[in-house]
């Protein structure tokens, strides 16, 4: 074991204290070049230069908050931050982040065994005896080291009472104590324990990076791994060192030494990029047979049609970015094909058409993602993309219809006949005949009298499309105007949006539309997280219905007007309203068999009971307002 530890600290440029010739056993990528100094960390520079600069003017925090993606080094970083504390050598006797050497302390600080740093995952700890724990010994100074170090990972875990116990010893912890947080969910730690810690938001490693260093650890390995499936591993692990570095072991072990993209695309389950890109091109050029035929290509050899949707999202992204930002930007691992094929694909589709897509693909996604069958779900995404791909969007189609050009892209109406002269295009030839010439014109008379009038336009025999097309042009005359009134167009006013910023509100809302089972459901099945207008989180309880999120979300679109975003975590937040209301009765009721008036009426009553509360103040307010001051009856004796 001790030799396995020095491979890891060679590894990562750092010398172990003990040295050992033996063999050294297996260990995953993901630990052997797991980062032991702040040299070793990839991509979190500002966070490094920071911490540089406290140390050095020797304004170091009590307490710091890691937060960030799984695997991005929280854990790491604290154990690494907890070593620098307590660095002790020969020659530096005082915190520093320059770690050359193994210090004193640093061999048992990184295997977790130190007597000084203490590690806890809240995730299994998550009582207020646990923190009580913590509270009682920090009084006492440290055993060996310089500083005593409390490590909680997963914070965000810790429950609301647990919290409540740490926050005075946080604010003002003995000069031997420091507490570093890591957690993966910074929305659910209170804003009272954030403001009292330094907060360092560590980030996703971006592509190129990962590509490097994955490719010095394969190196460094003795494996050869073609740069193409470094580029896959890195777009797979989004961001994540421990996930990339998962892989690549993977990928090592399935290749047998050698690893190519093809061997790379098989184990993640991945559609080649090349056939994603000629599948977008499908799509985008309305070839809906040949777009089915693709997409049933990649899955039979194997892909996720899952993976194959979320790669087109990802590469309408790259597109659509292309064309904003004149190019391909850097720092993306992407071939030279993906590179030249979005920046022509965003030479010739329009912004409208690229947003379109994207929000039927992330729409498509979740139907994929619930659908029994997902490659049926998967066809059906791509037969919409494909019809809707040359269609105008509802802005143009509106501005079409304005313009009164509409008749240009369509086939004449039976209901039009072409007895005026115009040939087969007649239906084309009315409408601009309309609003080229003034209305007293022959030519104009002959064609417009072919129009159905404005009277007829809903008539039972014509669709709403045909009315809308067949209707003639206003057009203003000075000499002679048009004796019909101009009618204004036929658009539906906006629904006014219903703005509400408290779960009250919403319950309250339930009530006023007499929906006593969704009511119900809020009362009693609902643990709040956090409210806001337009987003809401939450969490369920057990008896929960299971389709609460979705009805939640549908009433909230009838009932204000606007699309609300519905998150349900697996636990957290308050107790429902109603176990909210209990404890407020209870309490109540508790309160009034304190006041000395009630306990002397329950105690000469045997077995007496408070029933119900109710304030005078409640009960007085409305009877007083309605008698007048200064009543005449009032004095009649």
């Amino acid at each position: 074991m001790r030799a396995s530890f020095m491979d890891e600290g060679k590894a990562n440029g750092s010398k172990s204290p003990s040295g050992s010739n033996s063999e050294s056993a297996y260990r995953v990528l993901a630990r052997k070049y797991r980062p032991s100094t702040f040299d070793d960390l990839i991509g979190q520079e500002p966070m490094v230069q920071t911490l540089t600069n406290a140390f050095k003017l020797g304004r170091i925090a009590q307490a710091y908050m890691l937060t960030g993606v799984r695997g991005v080094g929280k854990t790491t970083t604290a154990r690494i931050l907890a070593r620098a504390l307590n660095y002790e050598t020969d020659a530096i006797q005082t915190p520093t982040i320059e770690m050359p050497d193994y210090g004193a302390h640093c061999d048992a600080i990184i295997d977790s065994r130190h007597i000084d740093v203490i590690e806890m995952d809240a995730a299994s700890h998550t009582g207020i005896d646990d923190i009580r724990e913590i509270v009682d010994a920090v009084k006492y100074k440290p055993a060996a080291a310089r500083y005593k170090v409390y490590i909680i990972d997963e914070v965000h875990m810790l429950s609301k009472s647990a919290f409540n116990g740490l926050l005075k010893t946080l604010e003002e912890p003995p000069e031997h104590v420091k507490f570093i947080f890591a957690t993966t969910e910074i929305r659910k730690v209170p804003v009272t324990v954030l403001s009292r810690c330094q907060r360092f938001d560590l980030r996703r490693i971006e592509a190129d990076t990962m590509v490097d260093f994955l490719d010095n650890v394969s190196k460094k390995e003795s494996v050869t791994v073609e740069k193409n499936a470094l580029s896959l591993v890195a777009r797979a692990s989004e961001g994540s060192v421990r996930d990339a570095l998962s892989l690549l072991d993977q990928a090592i072990a399935h290749g047998g030494g050698t690893v190519d993209s093809e061997q790379m695309r098989d184990m993640l389950g991945l559609a080649d990029r090349t056939r994603v890109i000629d599948l977008f091109n499908h799509i985008m050029s309305g070839r809906v047979k040949e777009a089915l035929d693709e997409i049933k290509a990649q899955v039979d050899i194997g892909a996720d049609p899952l993976v194959v949707l979320t790669d087109l999202a990802d590469f309408t992204h790259l597109v659509t970015t292309a064309k904003l930002a004149d190019g391909v930007p850097n720092g993306q691992a992407l071939s030279d094909l993906e590179k030249e094929k979005a920046e022509e694909f965003a030479t010739n589709l329009s912004i409208r058409v690229l947003s379109r897509a994207w929000q039927m693909l992330l729409k498509g996604i979740e139907e994929v993602q619930s659908a029994n069958k997902p490659w049926a779900a998967a066809d059906m995404v791509i037969v919409r993309l494909a019809y809707v791909a040359d269609l105008p969007t509802p802005d143009e189609a509106l501005k079409t219809l304005r313009d009164g050009t509409a008749s240009t892209q369509t086939t004449p109406s039976p209901a039009l006949g072409s007895g005026s002269g115009s040939g087969p295009g007649s239906g084309s030839g009315v409408a601009n005949s309309g609003m080229a010439s003034p209305l007293g014109s022959t030519g104009a008379a002959t064609q417009t009298s072919q129009i159905p009038m404005v009277d007829n336009v809903h008539s039972p025999e014509m669709s709403a499309s045909q009315a809308t097309q067949t209707r003639p042009r206003p057009v203003l005359a000075t000499n002679n105007p048009d004796p019909r009134p101009i009618e204004k167009p036929l658009v539906a006013p906006e629904k006014q949006i219903l703005r509400i910023n408290r779960f009250e509100d919403f319950v309250a809302l339930a009530e006023e539309h007499r929906d006593l089972a969704m009511r119900s459901a809020l009362e009693n099945h609902v643990r709040l997280i956090s409210f806001e207008n337009g987003r809401i989180e939450i969490a369920q309880t057990a008896q929960a219905p299971r389709t609460l999120a979705n009805d939640i979300k549908t009433r909230l679109l009838d009932w204000t007007g606007a699309k609300w975003t519905v998150i349900v975590a697996r636990d957290g937040g308050d107790d429902p309203l109603r176990v909210q209301r209990d404890e407020e009765d209870k309490q109540r009721t508790r309160d009034a068999e304190e006041d000395p008036v009630v306990a002397a009426v329950l105690k000469t009553f045997s077995g007496s009971k408070v029933v119900n509360v109710t304030f005078l103040d409640d009960e007085t307010d409305g009877i007083l307002e309605q008698v007048p001051e200064n009543d005449p009856d009032d004095f009649d004796e």
